[in-house]
């Protein structure tokens, strides 16, 4: 026997994760973004541009925003290979996903006639004589008021029949007979909010690919849900490659404290992602294979290794397991040697450079947008922001440069290369400056990051 506010999958309408996909795209108006260059169907990434005026060996290097849209590609393929169906999700556990199926109400909101404010529930007009008991919230109904009755009343109990109004407590005073008085105008209906004001049974409160918020688990909780269907979270493994690292302690003797198996795991969920392992794998290329081959997660994450150095083992095992590689080099400054490969029909693997701020460029060039896909979360609306101060661009690439939010600017912080975290640590977004730099006062795109609420007071300039 399904619980009550149960969806069953017969609820679901036999909808997939694409379906729910297809819906949120229609509802949003963010259709996957096309390539910058022409070429290639969907699914299928376009070759990328080649920069007649640039260095000859970065001919391979796919242009900034084609390779978000070769990601977004990618996984809109394997959603439609992996036939995900949506899951049933206690409310507990269902902040981040994306709604399967609409929120319509099981009940009418409120759910019956309920006093607004503490005060008097009162009939007809004054004087009236007041009874003894009060009516509190969660108590059954009280018995019907007569003409020239009032009761006391507590905010969120159900109105007594009969009841003309209900008056503050601020709005009444009584006399030494004990009869109470209005000492404002006192209009029919005022201060109860009648059953059904909010919502009727079976009226929809939300769509399609709504993102589960904080809001959205109230609504749903007090429209009488215990679960709700949803799209269920694309898995990542994080593989934390080197040697040199430390997990603990201050760096020594050439090694170094590893900044990224900290940062990534959390940064992916808050993509929507969860996280089925992190795992250091040394520098060794048949560990990194059997890491790779045995992941089952929809999306695998390396960091480091994707160049090409006595152990930047990466290329070679992903031509060992038969990857298809999509993304080999982005033109975007840090994080230029990341790499996007398709494993199998339904996994992906995002290589990310070793350097912390390049791997955040990394994760936000390539698995933010194949993790949004995956997940069916709407695409966030592209905004500009003129930049406070002027940005040294690169001659061929794109930078992504950390900001905050100043009024209405975004001021360029310092501490931006490929190693440092100072900067994006106390940033609100990226901005996104085009080869060439930008001027001050230019409008720029800028990339949110998931947790960012308008600045921290905080400026490294």
């Amino acid at each position: 026997m399904t619980p009550p506010g149960s969806r069953t999958g017969e609820d679901a309408e036999d909808l997939d994760v694409e379906e729910v996909l297809a819906l949120v795209n229609d509802s949003s108006g963010h259709a996957a973004r096309s390539p910058a260059a022409g070429g290639g169907t969907d699914g299928i990434p376009a070759p990328p541009r080649q920069d007649a005026h640039a260095p000859s060996e970065r001919h391979r290097a796919t242009p900034w925003p084609e390779a978000r849209a070769v990601a977004e590609r990618a996984a809109r393929t394997a959603v439609r290979a992996a036939r995900r169906a949506p899951v049933s999700v206690p409310l507990g556990a269902a902040l981040g996903l994306t709604l399967a199926t609409p929120l319509d109400a099981l009940t009418d909101l409120p759910s019956f006639d309920t006093s607004a404010m503490d005060g008097w529930a009162v009939a007809g007009p004054a004087p009236w004589s007041v009874r003894d008991e009060g009516v509190l919230a969660g108590h059954a109904a009280a018995a019907p008021l007569t003409d020239g009755e009032a009761v006391p009343i507590a905010t969120g109990a159900r109105i007594p029949p009969d009841t003309t109004a209900v008056l503050r407590t601020e709005h009444g005073r009584t006399d030494d007979k004990g009869r109470l008085y209005p000492t404002r105008d006192v209009t029919t209906g005022q201060d109860i909010r009648p059953r059904g004001q909010e919502c009727r049974t079976g009226d929809q409160l939300l769509p399609v690919g709504t993102l589960v918020t904080p809001a959205v688990l109230g609504l749903a909780a007090a429209a009488g849900y215990d679960t709700v269907t949803a799209v269920p979270r694309p898995r990542a493994d994080v593989l934390v490659l080197g040697d040199e690292l430390l997990t603990e302690g201050l760096p020594h003797d050439g090694l170094i404290r590893d900044a990224l198996g900290p940062m990534l795991p959390p940064w992916l969920r808050a993509l929507g992602a969860e996280v089925t392992a992190v795992r250091r794998v040394r520098d060794d290329a048949d560990a990194l294979h059997e890491a790779i081959g045995t992941s089952e997660a929809d999306l695998v994450v390396t960091t480091g290794g994707t160049a090409a150095g006595p152990v930047d083992h990466v290329h070679p095992t992903l031509r060992r397991l038969g990857a298809e590689l999509l993304v080999d080099g982005v033109k975007v400054r840090p994080g230029h040697p990341m790499l996007l490969a398709r494993t199998t029909e339904t996994q992906h693997l995002v290589g990310l450079p070793g350097n912390p701020l390049a791997a955040v460029s990394g994760l936000l060039t390539l698995a933010e947008p194949l993790l949004r896909i995956l997940a069916a979360r709407p695409a966030p609306e592209a905004y500009t922001v003129p930049l406070r101060d002027g940005v040294q661009g690169h001659p061929y690439d794109t930078r992504l440069v950390p900001v905050v939010l100043r009024g209405d600017q975004a001021v360029p912080l310092h501490y931006n290369g490929p190693a440092m975290l100072r900067g994006i640590a106390a940033a609100d977004a990226l901005a996104v400056v085009p080869p060439g730099g930008a001027r001050p006062g230019q409008e720029a795109e800028l990339l949110d990051l998931p947790w960012a609420s308008g600045g921290i007071g905080v400026c490294f300039t």
